[in-house]
């Protein structure tokens, strides 16, 4: 563990070649941490210890102080996700409209909870406060390396085939 931060020391066997080039361009300018966060989950998905403490290796800035700022915005995520990222839309109209049945249905189906991901790493649920498909409601939006996908006016038949669906062609 890092004295200065509690987090683990990198491991070294991670390669940041990719992100070089971002921190070459906003490394130095001050209030671009977030830029640089963006861009980094953007190349790996998420935010690693590895990459939070090559980033402060590389920018001056403490990996408590990333730390902070990675787990205080909801966009940041400190974890892999799976190959299709459900965003579960439990906003009021939503909600009024059984986003609670979806997500008991998602869960049953795939066996995991808000902020999992399935075993096989397929799939990761994150309920999200508002997609702006209100007129679709209950709605659920599907991400993933071949773009994203929304599903609305769902029921709990529907959404089970919907995921059988992703299941039998991923």
């Amino acid at each position: 563990m890092c004295e200065n931060c509690g987090l683990h020391e990198p491991s070294g066997t991670a390669d940041f070649k990719e992100l070089a080039p971002v921190l070459e361009k906003y490394g130095k300018v001050p209030g671009s941490l977030i830029t640089i966060l963006q861009k980094a989950q953007d190349i790996y998905g998420y935010l690693s210890i590895d990459a939070i403490n090559y980033i402060s290796q590389q920018t001056g800035i403490k990996p408590a102080k990333i730390y902070g700022v990675a787990t205080f915005y909801a966009q940041f995520r400190l974890q892999p996700i799976g190959k299709y990222l459900i965003m579960l839309c439990k906003g009021t109209a939503c909600h009024v409209n059984g986003a609670d049945l979806i997500e008991e249905a998602v869960c049953e189906y795939l066996n995991i909870h808000d902020g999992e991901t399935t075993e096989d790493g397929l799939f990761t649920l994150n309920n999200v406060a508002c997609l702006g498909c209100c007129s679709l409601a209950p709605v659920m939006m599907i991400q993933s390396a071949e773009g994203d996908e929304t599903f609305g006016n769902l029921t709990k038949d529907s959404v089970k085939k919907v995921l059988a669906d992703i299941q039998a062609r991923a």
